[in-house]
């Protein structure tokens, strides 16, 4: 019986001392509230306050980073008789669906002096690919000697030049008379429906690759290479002029090589073209200290608007 009684006390100060026990307190994260609250604050801030450049948009929404990635759009102001021509024309040549053609060539303009000194190499580039290219040659200061069959007969005169019955062209480097080359030498390539890419060759050009190559390479592309940048310098827009306002205003003006690749829908545009031209033609004077040099602007500022015209159809 005593034995009973002492377990039973046992028990019942045992059940007393459970109860009475106390947990001690806990200690609250409070780092983790702190960095909770300063994210969720962030993210609060950025939602209400877009981020305002391009490498900060990607780490919220890449939604938001097609805002930088836009291409910059025409100023808001009532566009002349002269410009809304223009953009007409630029619109429904590139809504005009490309010529097909069963014999697709790349026409090679060359744009030298005189006498092609590397002719001899450029025969052995098309050696055995007669029917997927076409060659003309704008001669500038004397007739060119050929000594291969590929250019020859394959020579480009101005009218002055038949007139005067001379072949010198005066083609000036820096000069609107450049330019007047080049058209020459696209207006004769465009006349054959099969050359689709037209690329403008200088006498030292000579070709890296085989035939193969670059044929594929141009053939297989959609898009024209021109060379095309800002320069801030006193060799860029510091020759700009204001002259060429309205329709070329400074913040659209680019310098960069004649040298390019077009494909048939730009060298149409560029034929087509007459607004931008005559801005160059009148107000590019190579001697003036203030404006640019015809070589530059003309072919990345067609290049450009052409670009914006094909973009703003799926606006």
């Amino acid at each position: 019986m005593k034995t009973t009684g002492a377990w039973k006390l046992n028990v019942k100060d045992f059940l007393i001392m459970s109860g009475s026990r106390q947990r001690p307190h806990l200690k609250r994260p409070v780092w983790i509230i702190v960095l909770v609250t300063f994210v969720i604050i962030f993210l609060i801030t950025a939602y209400v306050y877009p981020p305002t450049s391009s490498a900060a948009c990607y780490i919220f929404s890449s939604r938001d980073c097609t805002l930088y990635n836009q291409p910059p759009t025409f100023p808001s102001r009532e566009l002349s008789d002269d410009e809304t021509i223009s953009q007409v024309v630029i619109r429904e040549i590139l809504k005009t669906p490309p010529i097909q053609s069963k014999n697709s060539k790349i026409a090679f303009l060359f744009l030298t002096p005189g006498t092609l000194p590397f002719e001899a190499l450029w025969a052995k580039f098309f050696h055995g690919h007669e029917d997927r290219f076409s060659v003309y040659v704008h001669a500038s200061r004397e007739k060119p000697v050929h000594t291969s069959h590929y250019f020859m007969g394959r020579d480009i005169h101005s009218e002055k030049c038949l007139l005067r019955s001379s072949y010198k062209m005066q083609v000036v480097w820096g000069k609107i008379s450049m330019v007047d080359a080049e058209r020459r030498l696209l207006a004769h390539a465009l006349l054959d429906p099969d050359n689709q890419q037209f690329v403008l060759l200088s006498d030292s050009c000579v070709p890296l690759h085989n035939f193969e190559y670059v044929y594929n390479y141009l053939m297989l592309t959609n898009v024209s290479f021109i060379d095309c940048f800002v320069d801030l310098g006193p060799h860029g827009t510091g020759r700009y002029s204001e002259h060429m306002m309205p329709e070329v205003e400074k913040n659209n003006f680019r310098k960069g090589s004649q040298w390019f690749s077009v494909k048939r829908q730009h060298a149409v545009i560029v034929m087509a073209d007459s607004l931008y031209y005559t801005k160059f033609r009148l107000y590019c004077k190579h001697t003036s200290r203030v404006v640019v040099s015809a070589k530059y602007g003309w072919a990345q500022l067609l290049c450009r608007r052409a670009l914006l015209a094909n973009l703003s159809q799926y606006d």
